[in-house]
């Protein structure tokens, strides 16, 4: 067994087995009755259910891609036909920007390993700005289909401010919550980008 694995039996655990993250190690509680060929195959099962949340979350780019054409497929009516999503690293105030003028979207690997459906919206936001580049009533009609929005931007609402950032929505009805128009992950910014953004824009 890898010594990055941590079993911790439990009296009270009486048919539950769970695991989580903790450190850079994985630890799996189970119950204290457990035999050794169990524990192995209790914990094989926990660490590949893990992993595989952990693709989920963190999708190459290859992955982001496909999520992004389901993403489209299932809100959008298939519309918004990106030429190019992929991670990028050096968005300091962005989840994500788009340039509707190529077809070209960029999410920040801040967004990596947040829930999927953090990670859906942020993605289809920038779909969505392929097909209506500002926010206004177009915009956020295209986005009422999906199902988490709320809870998704309230989600990113909190990260940002946890952080200690200043937060903006682009919903015309209050403060912009998340995007305008601007520079995006250029030095020096470029004409006609939009930005989900997570704090004040760069100058």
């Amino acid at each position: 067994m890898s010594t990055d694995i941590e079993v911790r039996r439990s009296r009270r655990r009486r048919r539950t087995v769970s695991a989580y993250r903790e450190g850079g190690r994985t630890i799996v509680l189970i119950p204290a009755r457990f035999t050794k060929a169990e524990e192995r195959q209790w914990v094989a099962t926990m660490v590949e259910r893990l992993e595989r949340g952990d693709r989920r979350r963190r999708p190459s780019d290859a992955q982001l891609r496909s999520r992004a054409a389901e993403l489209s497929g299932r809100y959008l009516g298939g519309l918004a036909k990106p030429t190019s999503i992929r991670w990028v690293s050096n968005q300091q105030s962005r989840w994500g920007s788009c340039t509707p003028s190529d077809g070209t979207i960029r999410i920040s690997s801040r967004v990596k390993g947040m829930p999927g459906y953090v990670l859906d919206y942020v993605v289809l936001h920038e779909l969505a700005h392929l097909l209506a580049p500002g926010h206004g009533p177009e915009f956020w009609a295209l986005l009422a289909g999906y199902p988490r929005l709320e809870r998704a931007r309230g989600y990113l609402e909190g990260v940002a401010a946890a952080a200690g950032l200043e937060l903006s929505d682009g919903d015309a009805a209050a403060e912009p919550l998340v995007d305008e128009l601007g520079d995006v992950d250029e030095p020096d910014g470029a004409p006609g980008q939009a930005a989900l953004e997570f704090g004040p824009t760069e100058d």
